[in-house]
This record gives structure tokens, C-alpha cells and sequence, in this order.
């Protein structure tokens, strides 16, 4: 569908997984943003089959760049969002990360985060649960995924 300049883009379908998943990233980047960091590029992803893709980078107020994986789990059964953070999925948002920093030129600090949120971005009325949004810093490192 094609938006005009003065229409506004619809709010993301809670009922789909790009949805879902589209919501939990706003909610990171409104997160960062209250934070203090600011907005580099949403969905970065590397070129050809098998790539990564970073959720969102982010720069810190100090210059640092910010790669951010968000997760978003309605329950934490079978360990939550956090566990679905693989070691092949850290080495593709490494790898990500490496290709969106070639075009830099220059290569600043820069550190990998983790946004996990916790409960149902579109609770039921019978069984309403919070969310919670916990901001893992430094959560892994390049040398650490390969």
C-alpha cells in the first residue's frame, strides 16, 4: 500500500509475526531514545542469503555506536526472550555489524545491546500481563562469537 506524505503509515498488526516484531522494535527505540541515544539506521542487513541484519543501531550521546538485537517473548517458557539469542545469531549480527561498519570509513567504539521485552504486546482482557523491558548492555562481544 502507498502512503501519500500526509498519511501516516498504519500501526503494525499484533497479530502477525512482522507485527509483533515491528511493535517490540518501536518499543526498544522509544526505550533508547528516552535513554539518551539516538536513532543511526533501523534494519540493517548484509547482502546475499545466510547475512545478518541488526535491529536497530543506535549512538550514544558520547559517540558510540550501538547494535541492538530486539526480543520480544510473551512468556518465559523455554527461557524467554533472551534465549533465543543463539551463538549463530550473535555471529550474524557481528557479521552485520562488520559490513554497516565498512561503509564508515573510520571505525568507532562500539558495543552489541540486547532489548528484551517480556509479556504480551496486545494483552487479553482474562489474562492481562505487564510488560517489562530489560536493556542488556555489552551483552556480548565480537571476539566472543566467532
Amino acid at each position: 500500500m502507498w502512503f501519500s506524505r500526509k498519511q501516516e503509515a498504519p500501526e503494525p498488526a499484533l497479530t502477525t509475526t512482522k507485527g509483533l516484531g515491528d511493535a517490540a522494535e518501536d518499543m526498544a527505540l522509544a526505550h533508547l531514545q528516552r535513554h539518551g541515544l539516538a536513532l543511526v539506521q533501523r534494519n540493517f542487513k548484509t547482502p546475499g542469503r545466510g547475512g545478518g541484519e541488526v535491529d536497530l543501531i543506535m549512538r550514544e550521546p558520547d559517540g558510540t555506536l550501538v547494535f541492538v538485537e530486539v526480543r520480544q517473548r510473551a512468556s518465559v517458557r523455554q527461557g524467554g526472550a533472551g534465549a533465543s539469542i543463539t551463538a549463530t545469531k550473535q555471529r550474524r549480527i557481528v557479521l552485520a555489524a562488520r559490513h554497516f561498519l565498512l561503509r564508515l570509513g573510520s571505525e568507532p567504539p562500539c558495543r552489541f545491546d540486547v532489548v528484551l521485552i517480556h509479556g504480551r504486546l496486545a494483552p487479553q482482557p482474562d489474562a492481562p500481563e505487564p510488560l517489562h523491558i530489560d536493556w542488556l548492555r555489552a551483552a556480548f562481544d565480537a571476539s566472543a562469537s566467532f
